[in-house]
């Protein structure tokens, strides 16, 4: 597996990078949000866009990831819009969808862009080649809130995006029963090891899900969400206490 160098960040090795998201609705919430990470233990910020309420006006959009970008110095940023379809919070067209995210890769301010898989390829190729254009890295993912597909399905999900040209491949499920988890982080060690060039993400979410979050490592997953203040998805839980585990993990190996 390559991984991948964000800045002074290198995901895909050692202990899984910790990923914080920003929900703010007003530029006010979300400036405010990034100023509270001082003392944080993070290595990169998402910005979840679609939280925003301007985010179709591309050129305030362009403000506030030139603040952020103030704001969090050197510390890389995800530029996420999450459709509704997979967890996010507005709808959204097609091509205002391809718009924003390649807007957002030309802006030399987000050092990585994610692209929903399930967009369609006509969405998906176009976004990674105008960030890759841009010199921006790809987070190719997949959400499904309503249940774990089989071991097979998610290593083939996990291929596509690869195949795609993404440079780091996601993909978060719902656990309906204990060994849905299980499944999730048998795909996980799947891809992995036999199939992975790409650092691979993956989660499964809610309670149940909580130990993916923590055992990446061990499965091969090279990247954890935790909460700062407001959770963007469910079973994040607060950055600090899944820096110590991650931390206890990964000497234990």
């Amino acid at each position: 597996m390559n991984p991948v160098i964000v800045r002074n960040i290198k995901i895909g090795e050692g202990i899984p990078k910790i990923c914080v998201p920003i929900v703010g609705v007003t530029v006010e919430d979300i400036i405010n949000e990034a100023k509270s990470f001082d003392e944080i233990p993070l290595d990169l910020v998402e910005w979840r866009s679609d939280w925003y309420e301007d985010v179709f006006e591309f050129e305030k959009v362009k403000e506030v990831l030139a603040e952020l970008r103030g704001v969090l110095g050197d510390t890389p940023i995800l530029f996420t819009f999450r459709t509704a379809k997979e967890g996010g919070e507005k709808e959204i067209e097609e091509s205002t969808y391809l718009a924003l995210n390649q807007m957002a890769a030309e802006t030399g301010y987000a050092d990585l862009i994610d692209v929903e898989l399930f967009s369609g390829e006509h969405i998906v190729k176009p976004i990674i080649e105008k960030a890759h254009k841009n010199g921006v890295k790809v987070v190719a993912s997949n959400h499904d809130f309503q249940m774990t597909p089989s071991q097979g399905e998610i290593v083939k999900r996990l291929q596509n995006m690869q195949e795609l040209g993404a440079d780091i491949l996601k993909i978060a499920v719902m656990p309906q029963t204990k060994k849905d988890v299980l499944t999730l982080l048998s795909a996980t060690e799947e891809m992995v090891m036999l199939y992975a060039e790409q650092p691979v993400v993956t989660m499964s979410m809610s309670g149940k899900g909580v130990i993916s979050r923590l055992a990446g490592e061990v499965f091969g997953s090279a990247m954890t969400f935790g909460a700062a203040k407001k959770a963007s998805a469910p079973g994040q839980i607060p950055v600090g206490e899944l820096a110590q585990v991650l931390d206890i993990l990964h000497h234990a190996q």
